[in-house]
């Protein structure tokens, strides 16, 4: 059985998301490659999107999403 992990970074510099299948990464993009604005830092719904999409799962497969959070 898979376990499947999605990692989020957002609300700065570069949001992007990457999915985890068993460990080992099954896809990752920055969300600036679907919203064409460089250094993008919203929230990356597209690229998240892509990652469900390209790994042929849905949000409920996902046993962890894990956030990213800049400490200054």
């Amino acid at each position: 059985m898979s376990c499947y992990s999605l990692g989020i970074s957002t609300f700065y510099h570069d949001s992007a998301a990457c999915l985890l299948e068993n460990g080992k990464i099954v896809a990752a993009v920055q969300e600036e490659r679907f919203s064409r604005k460089k250094h993008n830092i919203s929230f990356p719904i597209n690229a998240i999107r892509y990652c469900l999409s390209k790994s042929g799962i849905t949000s409920s497969d996902l046993a962890f999403i894990s956030f990213y959070d800049q400490q200054k």
